[in-house]
């Protein structure tokens, strides 16, 4: 049926039907949930495990980003339950993460809760765009000391983030998370609360030697119930989490009456938190499936999932989530294989919020902060950032400054310095392989005064690799020197590559030697090749005139013929 056919009989035309088809494609299947029926028993141990590592987790994420303990188990639950059913990957596991807090603090300055609100929403119709737009696959593409450098960056700026609490303080300013840090010790140097700074440390030393001891017992939830039961029986002066509802809120959009102009202006922290959700996401299922056998995510229902994912959870309240790492490790080695896992776990969260909130709202926040310090010890691999540092230069100036702008600015800024940075070092990288070669002529058999001739007045030059407009002027300037020459011979069946720019210098090379009497013929043009000059113009003269030649003998040939015609008869 053609698309007027289908207009006209009210089906749906080519366009519409490839639409359909496509968003078809990331809706869950029947094929999703065969593996449920394979080893349930596993996956809901293994959701349980996965939610008693999470829990301490989300209360933290929750009071670091601004919107409170109550906001982090939201959206452990609601993003949680929601990418497990519409994402990509059966083993993942979404909910709050430290980078996308690193991104909410400015938000919530700026805009409120509220605004995260709507930051959140933005972000999840985004997500849903990129899915239907296929572009799930491009995100592997982001150069690797880029992601290790705002790794490492963002372990450092949820460190800095923790230090008011750690310290016990809670009136610490400033514009930038280092200069709250340092405004936080400065207080508490004036007025020391020690016991803030033993809990929080001593939470954060059990987690990272308990997980060297027996890593897989849950040391996180253990030593933030030991914080609170000695914070019930020492008097000690500790803020806690405070009063939780018994329950997720109705949903609700309220948040949605922002007008235009602040849409607008929260639109930049949109693109930024769904850029971090995409690539944390994808990251983190390629981790998951690396660690498994015969599991593979696909990259664009996984976008979908998450994107969804934030739409639903600030209907109730929840901050914008993303796949956790952390997590997802978890419930891989807990056994997990099908969805059902990473929905236990958000049911099981849902039911420590039904169930045990007054208990959770005890929690003091230097525990949450020791979470907190211990999981951005194991968030930095020393091993792989010194391996990075070491590999190339171009390596580690990316993941250097990758990792300043991510702490001294912010992590939208990074990863654009830090990509453009990269590109700049790769296109130099790849300008250095195109080389301008003189090659010798072939001298058959011919005299040793033709072969003197020969090599006196005309010369070849292969071209290797790339001819681009990163290496397209360093061409320009030495094919100009070229000199007591009457027959240049380009040989261009080697050239891999060539954009408008390099067309636009080769053409002006050849008519500076032309302006200089030389003649110029070309040989082994590769038809894609071939197609870029004649659109600007480059080859067309040197076609009409007979000089370009689809391989080097021909052209030698006729070389031969021209320069001997030149020669000044002496007799």
């Amino acid at each position: 049926m053609s698309a007027t056919q289908a207009s006209l009989t009210g089906g749906p035309g080519p366009a519409a039907s490839t639409a359909w088809r496509r968003f078809g494609d990331l809706l869950p299947s029947r094929a999703d949930w065969q593996a449920v029926r394979r080893s349930p028993r596993r996956d809901l141990v293994a959701g349980l495990t996965v939610a008693i590592v999470a829990l301490p987790l989300a209360l933290a994420f929750g009071v670091t980003s601004g919107l409170g303990a109550e906001a982090g188990l939201i959206t452990a639950v609601v993003a949680g339950a929601v990418a497990a059913v519409f994402g990509g990957s059966n083993l993942q596991v979404s909910g709050p993460t430290g980078a996308m807090t690193v991104v909410l603090v400015p938000v919530v300055a700026q805009f409120g809760p509220t605004g995260v609100l709507m930051v959140g929403a933005l972000a999840g119709l985004i997500l849903i765009a990129l899915a239907l737009a296929r572009l799930g696959r491009y995100v592997r593409y982001l150069p690797v000391p880029v992601i290790e450098g705002f790794t490492a960056g963002i372990a450092v700026v949820i460190a800095l983030q923790q230090v008011p609490a750690a310290l016990g303080v809670t009136d610490a300013h400033g514009d930038r998370v280092w200069a709250v840090a340092a405004d936080a010790i400065n207080r508490f140097v004036r007025h020391p609360q020690p016991a803030a700074l033993a809990v929080a440390l001593g939470v954060a030393a059990v987690m990272l030697l308990g997980a060297r001891w027996r890593p897989g017992l849950p040391f996180s939830l253990l030593a933030v119930v030991a914080a609170t039961l000695l914070a019930q029986l020492v008097p000690v002066n500790l803020v806690r989490i405070g009063a939780l509802p018994q329950g997720l809120p109705a949903p609700s959009l309220d948040f949605l009456d922002l007008d235009l102009g602040a849409v607008g202006m929260v639109l930049p922290a949109a693109l930024a938190v769904a850029a971090l959700a995409a690539l944390e996401s994808l990251l983190s299922a390629t981790v998951a499936d690396g660690m498994t056998v015969g599991q593979r995510h696909d990259p664009d229902r996984e976008l979908f999932g998450q994107g969804l994912a934030n739409l639903a959870s600030p209907l109730f309240g929840g901050i914008p989530a993303t796949a956790a790492i952390a997590r997802t490790a978890v419930n891989v080695r807990a056994g997990a294989a099908s969805k059902l896992a990473a929905l236990t776990h958000a049911v099981a969260l849902a039911g420590i919020v039904l169930v045990a909130a007054p208990l959770v709202g005890r929690i003091p926040l230097a525990a949450l902060a020791g979470v907190l310090l211990a999981t951005t010890v194991r968030m930095v691999e020393a091993a792989s950032l010194w391996a990075l540092a070491r590999a190339t230069r171009g390596d580690a100036l990316v993941l250097v400054l990758t990792f300043a702008v991510t702490v001294i600015w912010d992590l939208v800024t990074a990863v654009a310095v830090g990509v453009g940075v990269a590109i700049v070092v790769a296109l130099r990288a790849v300008a250095r392989t195109a080389k301008l070669e003189q090659v010798p002529l072939d001298p058959g058999e011919h005299t040793a005064e033709e072969r003197a001739l020969l090599a006196e007045h005309i010369v070849a030059y292969r071209l290797d690799g790339p001819l681009f407009f990163a290496a397209a002027h360093n061409f320009l300037l030495r094919l100009s020197d070229v000199a007591d020459v009457r027959v240049v011979i380009l040989r261009m069946s080697r050239v891999s590559t060539i954009d408008a720019t390099g067309a636009q210098v080769l053409g002006d090379a050849i008519r500076r030697l032309r302006g200089r009497g030389i003649t110029v013929l070309l040989s082994g043009l590769v038809p894609g090749h071939d197609q870029v000059l004649d659109t600007l113009g480059v080859a067309d003269q040197l076609r009409r005139e007979g000089l370009v030649f689809p391989d080097t003998p021909s052209a030698i040939a006729h070389a031969r013929t021209h320069a001997l015609a030149g020669v000044p008869d002496e007799r």
